[in-house]
């Protein structure tokens, strides 16, 4: 599996897992793995299709990306992150010490990676699947009350795919689970409102906004060496 890496000059003893979106390891994500890296992060963002072709895929290509997520499953995204995480112990870094961050595709497997892999903190992005599973995943809703490490989700309310009342019942359904988690919307920002590669998308004050608390969770919740 391709793994791209970023990797800061002055390192803080923590490091992030940047998750993909549906087109494959872009400049979007190489930028993010960046700016964690300058934030003092060690950030590592693994190729999750390298079992049908590891493609990067035109943003406006989104057929194309769908024989590719059809052909994941939540065992492969799991082994996918545990051999990230394993990468990072050539850092020092484990478990409390490891962030991860997804967008689109990857603010869903954020939720999965909160409740089921060896993290301190997991932050996503306009994640949907919130009421039927993707991925081979479960429902973002039936993966809710098994989530262990603080998660926050962060989603614009003009998404056209994530319905606002979804996310509501993704908050209700967090709420009985005693682990920190919150939800943030942000009101006149679609989906991948985050992404400056998209400029029909992305959407600057959202962007700005989200992007601080994301790194707000992470200077509260993982612990540094």
């Amino acid at each position: 599996m391709g793994v791209y890496v970023a990797e800061p000059a002055l390192a803080r003893g923590a490091g992030v897992i940047v998750i993909q979106e549906a087109f494959g390891v872009n400049r979007h994500i190489e930028s993010v793995a960046e700016r964690l890296a300058a934030e003092g992060y060690v950030a590592l963002a693994p190729h999750l299709f390298h079992r049908t072709g590891d493609p990067v895929l035109d943003y406006a290509d989104i057929p194309s990306a769908l024989p590719h997520m059809g052909a994941m499953t939540a065992e492969g995204i799991a082994a996918d992150i545990d051999a990230t995480i394993a990468a990072l112990g050539d850092y020092g870094l484990s478990g409390p010490k490891i962030g991860l961050i997804g967008f689109c595709m990857g603010g869903s497997v954020s939720l999965f990676a909160a409740s089921v892999c060896r993290i301190g903190a997991s932050v996503g992005f306009y994640g949907g699947g919130i009421l039927e599973g993707r991925m081979g995943m479960p429902s973002l809703l039936e993966l809710a009350p098994g989530v262990s490490v603080p998660w926050l989700g962060q989603y614009g309310d003009e998404d056209k795919g994530i319905p606002v009342e979804q996310v509501e019942q993704l908050r209700a359904t967090l709420a009985q689970n005693s682990v920190p988690t919150q939800i943030i919307r942000y009101p006149g920002a679609g989906h991948g409102f985050h992404c400056d590669e998209r400029p029909a998308a992305y959407y600057e004050p959202a962007a700005r906004a989200a992007w601080a608390r994301a790194l707000e969770w992470f200077d509260r919740y993982l612990v540094r060496s």
